[in-house]
């Protein structure tokens, strides 16, 4: 082979282009978008790539989508180094390093198998506060309860890949 070390992957005429994953969460990634991935779009996925910034990274690129900000919420609390890049005409138009959002409601479950948010019949909402973005830290406001990213990453994103 050539001294070509860069790996090819097509342009996209419109879409998303999503970098700067945690290596092995890509399928993660794809998993929350789900809800929006029907209609056969073009997929390109990139696990463990070589990264200056994070060592290794997971690329993911999606023709024909553009998230809404709640898939950059989800995806902040699954990737929070991520970089969402939209493109149209083959150019990024909008680039935005995804950020945890500041409250999560109805999305993660307390920990706490005592928690008002667990208990049967109780019409509770489970809401947690940021509390901190590196590492990546939400706490309950009901119990106290602190989940952190590898359990966030858990719920989030189903099992972990083999």
């Amino acid at each position: 082979m050539g001294g070509d070390e860069g790996l090819v992957v097509r342009k996209i005429r419109h879409g998303t282009v999503i970098d700067h994953i945690p290596a092995g969460r890509a399928l993660r990634v794809l998993r929350l978008l789900g809800a929006t991935l029907g209609g056969g779009r073009r997929i390109a996925i990139v696990i463990n790539a070589e990264s200056r910034k994070l060592g290794r990274k997971d690329i993911v690129k999606i023709e024909g989508l553009e998230p809404r900000v709640e898939d950059l919420d989800r995806i902040a609390l699954v990737a929070p180094t991520a970089t969402v890049n939209i493109v149209r005409d083959y150019r990024v138009v909008v680039k935005r390093k995804v950020e945890p959002p500041a409250e999560v409601r109805g999305i993660l479950r307390c920990a706490n198998p005592t928690c008002i948010t667990r208990k049967p019949g109780e019409p509770v909402t489970p809401r947690f506060r940021l509390v901190s973005r590196d590492p990546l830290e939400y706490q309950c406001v009901y119990c106290g309860s602190i989940l952190g990213e590898r359990e966030i990453v858990e719920q989030l994103g189903g099992p972990a890949p083999l």
